[in-house]
């Protein structure tokens, strides 16, 4: 579709890009991406054929631009420049109507019915009926963005060359604005080129990504090709940490602020507070978590910890709701809360605190074993959804890896495994050796400050601990609860 070969060219004689080779296929949505400076609007300016070529050539379907009249050229290629500037006051529905002059003949050049019906089709589609008689310059940037886009879009191109159409849009207009150019590249095989400054919506929405470094190519693939954090780094002169989309299989990237504090939060544990209802832990700075708890499972970043103690017989279709509701109640913000459940008393809970192998740990349990589980005969009991009986809290000061939270959840896990065995709790349906309860949880927290951690497994110097200090606090509990009342 699209061929741009050795390409060379710049202002006067300031080369901006140098030798740009790419190529472009029909229906395809292709980024560019670079820093300021590298060279996107340069190119696009002569792909565009408003700046001449110094070397190499742009060809549309086999043919360079330069065999292409005016107005067959337009109705290949429509633009949206960056900065667009209105110095005459047409209303939308004029503005838009614009973009069909290339389908215009004669003197006076009018409307045709067809223009007519293709503007009309335009305007609904933009969201822009009910302003079409306003003039633009009583718009917003982004109402006038949305505006020009419907003037390129008017044109019916097979190819649209965009630079930053996101440009003054708020994030919903964002959103259905390249919501409805990716549709177009599915549906009608529109071939999309648009410049991003913006490494995550370039990487959701893009097919390929080409990354620019003064005025060459320095990466060109997919977008898991393209955001790699050393590569980013190296181009944008920043510290950057790329992970994986939780929704959709797009990387996305964070830039890391220079301002970071070392200070971190203080794992005490004169910071817990402990009744018949709940514990509740609470830091000064948020934690990074990792968790399967009823509120906060997943990754995510909490500064309020609560274990909930409810009857071994209660039910609930939405026990997230229910505990959000007793957050309001106790005060504490639901975005800064991570929450947990369980039968068993909470007041036998038990806790270990190590400073030890330049680590900070504070460990937390509470056990109830009625309900233990062999996990080679799970599936003999059936499922329930009733709240945790073992809960783990694991707390660390350091900077913990992403391989080293999930690590650190895998030897905890071996370790309450071993603290049940040595205990020797028995599944009651199977009289087999339990290795758990059916709805246990744990929580993995981090201050992510001081030590980086790679690795958390059970050899490792933090392993080491968190399996020693969890085996402890873990037989410590089920012991208490062997005292009190067996939940």
């Amino acid at each position: 579709m699209i061929e741009v070969q050795n390409v060379s060219g710049g202002y006067e004689e300031k080369p901006i890009v140098v030798h740009v080779d790419f190529s472009v296929s029909k229906g395809e949505f292709f980024g560019v991406v670079g820093p300021n400076g590298c060279g996107k609007t340069t190119l696009f300016k002569m792909m565009s054929g408003v700046l001449p070529l110094w070397s190499g050539t742009v060809s549309i379907d086999s043919r360079t631009i330069d065999q292409y009249d005016r107005k067959s050229l337009a109705r290949k290629v429509a633009t949206l420049p960056q900065i667009q500037q209105s110095y005459f006051t047409y209303s939308v529905d004029e503005t838009v109507m614009m973009g069909r002059y290339a389908y215009q003949s004669g003197l006076f050049k009018q409307p045709s019915a067809e223009d007519e019906q293709v503007v009309e089709r335009i305007l609904h589609q933009m969201g822009l009926t009910q302003m079409r008689h306003l003039p633009i310059t009583e718009l917003s940037g982004g109402e006038r963005q949305r505006v020009y886009l419907a003037q390129a879009l008017s044109q019916e191109p097979d190819v649209l060359l965009l630079d930053e159409p996101t440009n003054h849009l708020d994030f919903s207009y964002q959103k259905q604005l390249l919501d409805e150019l990716k549709q177009l590249t599915l549906t009608d095989e529109l071939t999309v080129v648009s410049i991003f400054h913006d490494l995550n919506i370039a990487s959701l929405y893009c097919d390929r990504l080409l990354l620019m470094e003064e005025g060459s190519i320095k990466k060109m693939g997919t977008p898991d090709a393209v955001m790699q954090k050393e590569l980013l780094e190296g181009v944008y002169q920043s510290t950057i940490d790329v992970y994986a989309n939780p929704s959709v299989a797009s990387p996305q990237m964070n830039v890391m602020p220079g301002y970071l504090s070392s200070a971190s939060s203080e794992l005490s544990s004169e910071l817990l507070q402990v009744s018949d209802e709940k514990i509740l832990f609470q830091v000064k700075r948020p934690l990074k978590t990792f968790s399967s708890a009823v509120v906060g499972a997943g990754f995510g970043w909490y500064q309020n910890f609560v274990n909930y103690h409810v009857d071994k017989n209660f039910t609930c279709d939405a026990p997230d709701r229910f505990m959000k509701e007793k957050f309001h109640e106790w005060g504490l913000p639901e975005h800064e809360t991570l929450a947990m459940m369980t039968a068993a008393n909470v007041t036998n809970f038990a806790k270990r605190y190590v400073c030890e192998n330049n680590f900070t740990l504070l460990v937390l349990v509470t056990a109830g074993t009625s309900n233990a589980v062999d996990v080679l005969y799970g599936a003999e009991h059936g499922f329930v959804a009733t709240p945790g009986t073992v809960n783990t809290w694991v707390f660390v000061e350091g900077e913990l890896s992403e391989q080293a939270f999930i690590q650190a959840v895998v030897t905890a896990t071996e370790a309450k495994t071993k603290a049940f065995t040595d205990c020797e709790i028995t599944d009651q349906l199977t009289g087999t050796m339990a290795t758990g309860t059916s709805t246990d949880s744990i929580l993995i927290a981090s201050t992510q400050t001081g030590e980086h951690v790679e690795y958390a497994g059970p050899v490792t110097a933090l392993g080491s601990t968190i399996g020693r200090a969890v085996y402890e606090a873990t037989v410590e509990a089920i012991k208490n609860s062997f005292q009190g009342k067996r939940v």
